[in-house]
């Protein structure tokens, strides 16, 4: 699991959407742990244990462009976004002009190959996440899925010089993506044809069947059950009642002591 502020290539920060931002943060907060603090203009700030793990922002909000869907996107640190972007282009991606954020740094939105979207953050006056990943609460794990396995394995093995490992599961395939010697992310075939291509992302928790129990209690719903992960943990997959999905992970107790 990752620790202190996150290195070039690595995930460091996670942007909430919705268009119900006050409820959202209500519900994270009650299920996640989340605490929140003002970020002006457009949004708040998201937070675990006094860390800063993203951002909460309003659909709605002159930030955002319309017909974007609820989401929790993903953000990969880079040196430099503009030869970042070019980089991706190069590779068969697609990538918007990168712009600033205030003084903090810039950033760019992108979409692999395949469509995947992730965004790209050249910090400046602000790093990103310092906050440790096994914090009930804290992003743990990045995971894309994907129509295409190993087109999407080559963008990111030559994009940000991950290497990949693919792992036998059952029943299918499961790429882990590694940096620097930590995994930190995975990848697969998306299960059913009409899920398009995405990043999700799966945050820490101390009881998976708990936040899936009180998730539901709030209104929202699961896409999937609490289940076990041979060697790693148990999680479920939830939607919250304004359409954001996510993950929820509890890890075993080797998992967390290893990492």
């Amino acid at each position: 699991m990752a620790t202190g502020i996150r290195k070039v290539g690595e995930f460091c920060w996670v942007n909430i959407l919705t268009s119900q931002p006050s409820e959202a943060m209500e519900f994270f907060a009650t299920v996640l742990g989340w605490t929140f603090y003002e970020m002006p203009p457009f949004g708040h700030g998201v937070q675990v244990g006094g860390r800063d793990i993203g951002g909460l922002f309003d659909l709605n909000g002159p930030g955002c462009p319309p017909g974007l869907p609820p989401v929790i996107g993903v953000t990969v640190k880079v040196d430099n976004a503009d030869a970042a972007c070019e980089k991706i282009r190069s590779l068969g991606g697609k990538a918007e002009p990168a712009f600033d954020i205030a003084d903090h740094g810039r950033m760019a939105v992108c979409h692999d190959p395949n469509g995947g979207a992730f965004d790209i953050w050249q910090p400046i006056t602000k790093p990103g996440t310092d906050a440790d990943s096994s914090l009930p609460g804290a992003p743990s794990w990045s995971e894309s899925l994907t129509t295409d396995v190993a087109r999407a394995t080559e963008f990111y093995n030559k994009m940000f010089g991950w290497t990949a490992e693919v792992k036998q599961m059952p029943g299918m395939e499961y790429t882990v993506f590694r940096h620097g010697g930590i995994d930190i992310a995975g990848l697969m075939a998306i299960p059913h044809p009409d899920i398009p291509p995405h990043w999700g992302t799966y945050f820490t928790v101390k009881d998976a069947d708990e936040a899936a129990r009180v998730a539901q209690e709030l209104g929202g719903k699961l896409f999937v059950p609490p289940m076990d992960i041979p060697e790693i943990g148990r999680f479920c997959g939830i939607m919250s009642p304004q359409g954001v999905r996510f993950c929820a992970i509890q890890y075993l107790p080797r998992q967390a002591a290893a990492s």
